[in-house]
């Protein structure tokens, strides 16, 4: 059940999120990150720009969060947890579209710690 406490939210996004903002920018201005993803009519993906919106909640302060900046990371939380859920069942996801897909919305399940 999806909460509206704003502790709550950010705790559940830093959860999810295990890549930094830089590691993050870093990763969308790649190939594989903008070769995966849902377009909707878009030339970027759903995935790539709410990474780019990640970028930006990571640098904002937890004071300067606004109703929809938690709205987003709550968001994330849901898709990053969806999304473990159905990793696949194949030998190498270092260089899957899952993993890519994953990383996109901040998590890089092969991150550790």
């Amino acid at each position: 059940m999806a909460t509206d406490d704003p502790g709550t939210i950010r705790q559940e996004f830093g959860e999810a999120v295990n890549m930094t903002a830089g590691e993050l920018e870093k990763w969308l201005e790649s190939e594989e990150s903008q070769s995966v993803g849902q377009k909707d009519g878009d030339a970027e993906s759903t995935g790539h720009a709410s990474g780019r919106r990640i970028v930006e909640l990571l640098r904002t302060k937890k004071d300067d969060l606004t109703d929809d900046d938690l709205a987003h990371m709550r968001k994330v939380h849901g898709y990053v947890q969806r999304h473990l859920a159905q990793e696949p069942k194949q030998e190498d996801v270092a260089t899957s579209r899952w993993r890519y897909s994953l990383m996109n919305w901040g998590h890089d399940p092969l991150k550790k710690g």
